[in-house]
């Protein structure tokens, strides 16, 4: 039942992430402005992790390369930010 309950939300927790890409993305077609579309990429990437994730067993050998997957997403973040802040 609980691992049921962890699938579920992990599979929430993808759809959520992909939505937010989604918007990010309208609004780096509105803007053109690059922290939008870095935005949206580290979105998916998070996405993409929580999918991995979700679909295979939580406790298989390859899970660190998944949450491989997080730390570029957040690395994409930052240098997304840094990005914003270093054009002024």
């Amino acid at each position: 039942m609980r691992a049921n309950l962890v699938v579920f939300l992990q599979g929430v927790c993808a759809g959520c992430a992909g939505a937010i890409g989604v918007f990010f993305l309208r609004f780096w077609r509105d803007t053109a402005d690059r922290l939008f579309g870095l935005f949206a990429g580290a979105f998916w990437l998070m996405a993409a992790s929580w999918a991995l994730i979700a679909v295979g067993s939580p406790t298989d050998e390859y899970r660190p390369y998944v949450y491989g997957l997080r730390l570029l997403a957040f690395s994409v973040i930052i240098v997304a930010v840094v990005d914003k802040n270093r054009q002024r």
